[in-house]
């Protein structure tokens, strides 16, 4: 898993400005969900969401301030008291230590990217070198030393590509001759005041430059682009890279066809649309999660998928494919059958996004929920007099224009509605106004 990476900067997904090489193997000799959405765009609740298998509200992590409970039922207890060796290594930002884990080496907090510090049982280390290099090493080092008559379950988390964005060093100089493609609606202004624009709310610890003195509006958010987009990508590289080292050690060591490998991320992110970079709004660029899985036993090369896939779905998943049942806890569902490119008759048609952190001081994105379906999409913000946003999904996937209060939509609305408040209390969320 890495951090902040959209699928959009994946070329299996059809990335116009980058190639994956090794992360498009796993979807070509795997599956791609197409589908796939986090219920809260922020790190550290998402990751809570996979280890639990439940809603923000129910596992308690809301916000990037809250703690992971360590008591808290989660699939890396559930497989290591089935005999599984687990590890986790990399990023955790969960605040607390990490439960049901043999091995764990993490980061402290969100980490760096350059000569890092790494959290062990015994204490605080620092390596030299660079961050997605070192992650990878790890990974391959408890591959290495593991039981090799046990199974194993190993949590390989990258810090990169979250911001500030710094290349390692065989991709410094990536791209430097290139012009990024924008895309087309890098121009638009924020629509509730939130501070991601892109240029405008940047500081220079993203960029690594100052802007030329007097570039202002759509020239400086020109000139940012190509230096946040580079770097960003640059960093995606790094990635890449250590995906393929991972595929080539489970090849190499007969590993291949008796191991589920999955590559996510833990949200999406604004690469520029909407004028934006970060992540937390219910639109497209930050809900949609990467999620591609080998496992040649089971899914057919070449499988894509298009149900609604929740991060609250991959425990139960993992679990499934472990041959456990589901803890009556869970919020999410097994989706092995969906991996096969079957869809069962109760698979659900919509789902329930909610995103806690109102106006953090900092991105100054409101609190909001929301409901999404195959085609449409109904965001509620309720600061003061509730604000609703509806999109077409098939007219308007980018979502450029709020169409609720468009007449023909009523009926539709009405009834996303009902949705809405049918899934608040399936998973007893009462959800506050500001």
């Amino acid at each position: 898993m890495s951090d902040d990476h959209a699928s959009h900067a994946i070329s299996a997904y059809g990335s116009k400005i980058n190639k994956t090489p090794n992360i498009d193997r796993i979807a070509k000799e795997g599956a791609r969900l197409e589908n796939c959405f986090c219920t809260n765009s922020i790190c550290t609740p998402s990751r809570a969401a996979i280890l639990t298998g439940q809603y923000s509200h129910k596992n308690g992590v809301n916000t990037l301030n809250d703690k992971l409970d360590p008591k808290s039922r989660t699939v890396a207890k559930y497989l290591q008291a089935d005999g599984y060796q687990t590890a986790m290594i990399g990023k955790w930002h969960l605040v607390t230590e990490p439960q049901g884990f043999d091995h764990w080496r993490i980061l402290p907090g969100q980490g760096a990217y350059y000569d890092p510090e790494f959290i062990e049982p015994t204490g605080r280390k620092k390596y030299p070198g660079y961050c997605t290099d070192l992650i990878t090493d790890f990974a391959l080092e408890f591959l290495n030393g593991r039981d090799k008559e046990k199974p194993f379950f190993l949590m390989c988390h990258h810090k990169a590509p979250h911001r500030a964005w710094d290349p390692g060093p065989k991709y410094k100089d990536f791209l430097k001759d290139q012009t990024i493609p924008e895309p087309s609606n890098l121009y638009e202004e924020p629509r509730h005041n939130e501070k991601m624009s892109v240029g405008q709310h940047q500081t220079f610890r993203d960029l690594k430059v100052k802007p030329p003195e007097g570039l202002t509006g759509d020239a400086l958010r020109k000139w940012a682009y190509q230096l946040y987009i580079k770097d960003y990508l640059r960093c995606v590289q790094s990635v890449d890279d250590s995906v393929g080292r991972v595929l080539d050690y489970l090849d190499n060591n007969n590993l291949r066809d008796n191991t589920l490998i999955i590559y996510t991320s833990d949200q999406g992110f604004f690469l520029g649309d909407h004028g934006l970079y970060d992540k937390r709004l219910m639109y497209e660029e930050s809900l949609r999660m990467p999620f591609l899985a080998r496992y040649p036993k089971e899914i057919k090369a070449g499988t894509v998928n298009s149900d609604i896939i929740l991060n609250i779905d991959f425990a139960h998943t993992f679990m499934d494919f472990a041959g456990l049942g589901r803890d009556q806890y869970m919020d999410g569902e097994s989706f092995r059958t969906n991996l096969q490119g079957r869809t069962a008759e109760n698979w659900r048609k919509s789902m329930y996004y909610r995103y806690w952190m109102h106006d953090d001081g900092d991105h100054h994105v409101p609190g909001h929920y929301g409901v999404r379906t195959k085609d449409h999409k109904l965001i509620c913000f309720p600061t003061g007099t509730a604000q609703w946003e509806f999109y077409d999904l098939k007219r308007d996937p980018k979502e450029m224009r709020n169409a609720y209060s468009d007449t023909a939509n009523q009926l539709t609305i009405k009834r996303m509605k009902q949705e809405l408040t049918r899934l608040q209390h399936k998973y007893e969320d009462t959800p506050a106004h500001f």
